[in-house]
C-alpha cells in the first residue's frame, strides 16, 4: 500500500468535488455506482437550499492537508481477497460555514499500476 499514492488519489478526488466538478468525478470513477448528478444532489441535499430564507447553503471546501497525511484503519480498509489490491477509504469533508461536516465521501481505489489508483466512488453520505 503507498499512503501517498492514496493520499494524492484522494487529494485529487476532494479538490474535483470542492470544485462542483461531478461530470469529472463520473468520468475518473467510469460512472460506476454514482452518477454526476447523484453526487450533486447528494450535496445539495446535505447542505440544503436555504438560499430562499436568506440562509447560504453549506459549501464544501478543502479540508486540512492533515487529512490526507492520517489514513489508517479509523479509515482505511483492506478489501479482502480483492484482486488487484483495494482499500476503501473515508474521507470526511469539510465546510466553510461548519469546518468538519458529517458529510463523508466512500470511495474503493484499486491498484492498477497507474500514477493514481482505479477509483469507485461507493457513497457520499452523512455519518
Amino acid at each position: 500500500m503507498n499512503k501517498l499514492k492514496i493520499s494524492d488519489t484522494v487529494h485529487h478526488l476532494v479538490g474535483m468535488l470542492v470544485a462542483e466538478d461531478y461530470a469529472g468525478l463520473e468520468a475518473v470513477s467510469r460512472g460506476r455506482r454514482l452518477t454526476a448528478e447523484q453526487l450533486r444532489q447528494a450535496v445539495e441535499e446535505y447542505g440544503g437550499d436555504l438560499r430562499a430564507s436568506g440562509v447560504a447553503a453549506k459549501e464544501l471546501r478543502m479540508p486540512p492537508e492533515s487529512v490526507f497525511e492520517t489514513f489508517d484503519e479509523d479509515n482505511l480498509w483492506v478489501i479482502e481477497l480483492a484482486s488487484p489490491r483495494s482499500w476503501r477509504v473515508l474521507v470526511p469533508l469539510w465546510t466553510v460555514e461548519a469546518r468538519r461536516s458529517d458529510l463523508t465521501l466512500e470511495v474503493d481505489l484499486t491498484d492498477t499500476g497507474g500514477e493514481q489508483y482505479d477509483i469507485e466512488i461507493h457513497d457520499l453520505h452523512v455519518l
